[in-house]
Formats: structure tokens, sequence, C-alpha cells
């Protein structure tokens, strides 16, 4: 399996081009496609693997500082594409047998442009530039929004009203670094790209992943299926993860809310790591280490 480190580190576009090229090279069965593209006109890839009809959702780096997550997922891309080369098991469990069944989609970045942005500057932005310069004073090191200003996980309609006043109320009602939903309910490229992928119906149950803190969040308003709380208290269990549920202005506007409020179908916010983000690259092998189980159950659950 690849060494991601030794690729480049952080996982900038250069970095995720050499691993998926890589990946792409090594295991002939994996698919890849361009679903979309960011406000910079940076691609925004899907792997599969296994069946496309009946398909779980992974995706990551909805956040710029946050793509610590990118490369846990093409982590798992490597091993479980491996697995299924050699014949053999990924935590007890026949994962090629069971990919015939249902496939995985993997989206590694949904915000291509805030990881560019938060690893090489302003100037990565393009056309954005004198926008995250002038939101930002000039230090985009905790940057988590896309080259708008617009924060990708506060862009779905999931209970929208009541975010942008909690944003308004915050003080928050222009680009900003994070945490401004935009003008409207997938106003943004990126958000869209993600949105208009679920609704082709392939999705049984979808993960978002983000960074930090350990913890899963399943629910959402009224929405507590015992279903996803079964399979919530799976993932808590193999990972160590706590259940949680999100406050103020973490609550709506999320990919994993709108999910569940528009397909009645689980979906999951997972929190890796622990510390103050962007996490750094030393934390990548006890990470995944600690969720590795954690994905092959989501996979099969």
């Amino acid at each position: 399996m690849l060494d991601l480190t030794m690729l480049g580190g952080k996982a900038d576009r250069k970095t995720r081009e050499a691993v998926i090229g890589r990946l792409l090279l090594d295991y002939g069965f994996l698919s890849r496609d361009t679903i979309g593209e960011s406000r910079c006109a940076r691609p925004i890839d899907l792997l599969s693997v296994g069946n496309r009809k009946n398909q779980v959702l992974f995706a990551a780096a909805f956040h710029g500082m946050e793509w610590i997550t990118t490369l846990l997922l093409l982590r798992f891309t490597d091993e479980l594409c491996c697995s299924v080369m050699e014949g053999r098991s990924m935590c007890g469990i026949r994962v090629g047998t069971f990919l015939n069944r249902r496939g995985l989609a993997v989206i590694p970045c949904i915000n291509p442009d805030g990881v560019e942005i938060q690893i090489h500057g302003a100037e990565s932005a393009g056309d954005y530039r004198e926008t995250v310069e002038s939101v930002s004073g000039g230090d985009t090191y905790h940057w988590q929004a896309n080259a708008a200003g617009v924060d990708i996980n506060h862009n779905f309609s999931a209970e929208w009203e009541g975010l942008k006043k909690r944003e308004t109320e915050s003080g928050i009602t222009s680009p900003a670094p994070t945490r401004f939903g935009g003008t409207m309910p997938e106003s943004e490229p990126e958000s869209r790209t993600i949105a208009s992928y679920c609704r082709t119906g392939s999705i049984s149950h979808a993960l978002a992943f983000h960074s930090q803190g350990k913890e899963i969040y399943w629910s959402f308003g009224s929405y507590k299926e015992p279903e996803a709380h079964r399979m919530a208290k799976l993932m808590s269990l193999s990972s160590g993860y706590r259940l949680s549920e999100p406050e103020g202005l973490a609550c709506g506007g999320g990919f994993k809310d709108w999910f569940v409020e528009k397909f009645h179908r689980p979906a999951f916010t997972i929190e890796v790591g622990a510390g103050e983000n962007p996490l750094p690259l030393s934390q990548l092998d006890e990470i995944y280490n600690d969720i590795r189980e954690m994905l092959v159950l989501a996979l099969v659950l």
C-alpha cells in the first residue's frame, strides 16, 4: 500500500493527483469520475469501487483546514482495494464479496479551493484572491470556506432559516473564513455537486468527515431513526468516538443534516482526531488506526 506521507504530505491538488493516479494504476477496478468543479474550476473527483447502483458515500474536506480527512479516505480506499485484489479480509470481513452487493463512492475533497487556500494562501484563489485577502486579513491558516468565502457545510437547505438567523446574531453576514452559509442553499458549485450526486438515488447512507473532536453526529431534528442510531452505536464502539449532538452554529445547513432530511436515510458526521485544526500529519496513522474498523463497518452495515 501507499505511504501517503511520502507523496507530498498535505492534501493539496498536486498530492491528490499523485495519490489518485497511483491508485488507478494499481487497481484497474477502481474508477474515477469528475462530478463537478469548484468556484476556481478545480475538479471535484469521485472514486468508485464495487456496485455503482447501490453505494455508501464517504466525503471529506468540506472545510479547508480539515484536509487530513482527504488523506484518511485515500488511505482507506488504498487498503480496501488492496484487500479486494489479494482476496484478503479487512477487520474479519470479506470486503471483496460484499462490494458486489454494495459499492463505495468516495469524494476525497469536496472543497478543493478551500484546501488550496489554507495550504498555499490567497494567491491560489485565482479570481477570488482579493475576496480571500480581504476577509482573511492576509492570514489563511484557519481558512475553512470556499474561494468565495462561503462555508460549504452551512450551504445546504436543512433548517436554513434558523441557521441564517444564528449566523446574523453572531455577526456573520457576508463572506468569511468560516460559518457564512451564503445567500441561499446550494449557492455554491461544491454543495450543488455533492447534492446532485446524492439525488441520483444510488446512495444508501452517507458519512461526512470533518476534524476534530472524536465525535459522531447521527440525528437531525425529528430524525432519530432506530436503524441510524444502531449504526452510530456500532461505529462508536469500534472507534471509541462518542455520540454527540451539535449546538449553536453547528446546527443546520450541513450536508449530513440535508441528507437525512431530504432522503430519510442514515447519514453521519465524523469528527476525526483531537487537537487544533489543521491537525498535523503526525496524527494520520493514529487517527486511521482508530477509525479503520469503523470505516469497514460503515460500508457493510
